[in-house]
């Protein structure tokens, strides 16, 4: 599992374990394993007569860049150093000078010249406790560096973004790769910074004796899922592997039924009861459905519900909130949804919006919520006392207590997956390992992994439908189950 802390913790973290070491031996420890990334990213034998062009701000950050652009300089790199803060660390100055590197004074000569013919470029202007993106007078040689040939290597965290919730308020620079120190922050993780960070590399320091046992944030792998996914014994019936119930689709979206009760037979119901108008097409596609005219209360007994993919106008979502067993709210059943109705439910409730349902529901705009991921599904969590798995670039699932443990990101997916009904099938698949008896979170995270993997399977590049998504679930759960 891999595993992100804010700043204040890794600053903690970062000052425990200083306290036992020699003066210095922190920052050493990160500038080998920069320098490290830096050389194998230059190829076997290039770095000797490579042009390496360090951006130095003012903080550890640019002690960082200036020690490892120190070792490269004694491996036969041509180093050059462009000072862009007030002030630059005096150690890292020294030991570069000392290994034959060049300096420049942005503010006073000229920074571009080293940039034009730069085969590498560490950012190295701001860490992980710059605020508000890039300060004016950086941002010229920053889109230089970006405009370059040059690979550009973002030290700890590309410069302009936020450490801890992924936000960009401003000017950032973006990495080709982002070398990191010790541990994922949540902005290397979450969109947009995300996109910013590029391939991620982790230099271990020595944090993790020192690190809180609960991160901020956390993204599952391989075996995560595969601990969590239930898988049937010998003993095993359709009830005690799930029944789920489905109320989903209407006349005019038949189809959201149908890609619904898809999701949630392949993610490993035993059975699926389907309450609403879609009977017809969803018996079609799926003759192993027990079908209901409903209402949901009378369809029989299950272990979890799933409501409002495709129901339009009048969802009927009370009904459902009034069982006693989990149940998970999507699409239009999300619309005007009260906050005191599903607080007031004594099972679990999962919420599934996209970013335009969490506005809507947040009352802020959907631009609001896609700049400030983290915050917003915490935010949705704490109103509805719900589980939130927030859709999009970068999905999240909340927890809606303490218990729940760190935010989730989910590591899985593709661009192709922003195409219709693929939340209708992730909505089934959800439910299934609610009913199941998975955690809502657990459940949540577990559907968004699979989902996005059967994607990526199904995609390999190109487009991919909703259906195909579905087709692809068994696959993608074999090969979590094979490690592969």
């Amino acid at each position: 599992m891999r595993t992100a802390y804010r700043v204040e913790t890794v600053r903690a973290a970062e000052g425990a374990l200083m306290a036992r070491l020699p003066e210095g031996a922190l920052m050493q420890r990160a500038a080998a394993g920069l320098a490290a990334a830096c050389c194998s990213l230059l190829g076997k034998g290039r770095v000797y007569g490579a042009r390496v062009v360090l951006l130095v701000g003012s903080g550890d950050n640019g002690g960082d860049a200036l020690h490892a652009g120190a070792r490269l300089a004694r491996r036969g790199a041509g180093v050059t150093a462009v000072l862009l803060g007030d002030r630059a660390h005096a150690g890292g100055l020294a030991a570069l000078r000392a290994a034959g590197g060049r300096v420049v004074d942005g503010a006073h000569d000229d920074p571009f010249e080293p940039l034009a013919a730069a085969d590498l470029v560490l950012d190295g202007i701001t860490g992980i406790g710059g605020r508000g993106g890039l300060r004016p007078d950086a941002v010229p040689v920053a889109r230089a560096a970006r405009g370059s040939d040059a690979v550009v290597v973002a030290v700890d965290l590309p410069s302009g973004v936020d450490a801890d919730t992924g936000e960009v308020a401003g000017e950032a620079l973006r990495a080709d790769v982002t070398v990191t120190f010790g541990t994922y922050k949540p902005g290397l993780l979450v969109d947009p910074a995300r996109s910013y960070a590029g391939a991620l590399r982790l230099v271990d320091i020595g944090l993790g004796a020192e690190l809180p046992g609960v991160a901020d944030l956390e993204a599952l792998q391989h075996q995560d899922v595969a601990r969590l996914l239930p898988v049937p014994g010998a003993e095993s019936d359709k009830y005690r592997r799930g029944v789920l119930g489905v109320v989903a689709g209407s006349a005019r979206y038949p189809g959201a039924a149908v890609l619904a009760v898809e999701g949630a037979l392949r993610g490993g119901a035993g059975a699926v009861r389907y309450v609403g108008p879609a009977a017809d097409a969803v018996i079609a596609a799926h003759p192993e459905t027990l079908v209901h005219p409903g209402p949901p209360d009378r369809a029989g007994r299950v272990q979890a519900w799933v409501v409002g993919p495709g129901l339009g106008d009048d969802p009927g979502v009370a009904e459902v909130l009034a069982s006693d067993v989990p149940v998970l709210v999507d699409a239009d059943g999300l619309r005007g949804l009260d906050p005191s109705l599903v607080r007031a439910r004594s099972a679990p409730t999962v919420l599934t919006p996209h970013a335009g349902e969490a506005a809507a529901l947040l009352g802020a705009t959907r631009e609001e919520v896609e700049a400030g991921r983290l915050a917003a599904v915490r935010e949705l969590a704490g109103r509805f006392g719900a589980t939130v798995l927030l859709k999009g670039s970068t999905t999240l699932v909340c927890g809606a207590g303490p218990e729940d443990g760190a935010v989730r990101v989910n590591p899985t997916g593709t661009s192709w997956l922003a195409t219709a009904g693929s939340g209708d099938v992730l909505s089934g698949l959800a439910g299934s390992l609610l009913a199941a008896g998975l955690r809502p979170v657990d459940a949540a995270s577990c559907a968004a992994y699979l989902h996005g993997l059967a994607a990526r399977r199904a995609s390999t590049g190109g487009p991919v439908t909703a259906t195909e998504v579905a087709t692809g679930l068994g696959g993608a759960w074999r090969d979590v189950m094979a490690g592969e």
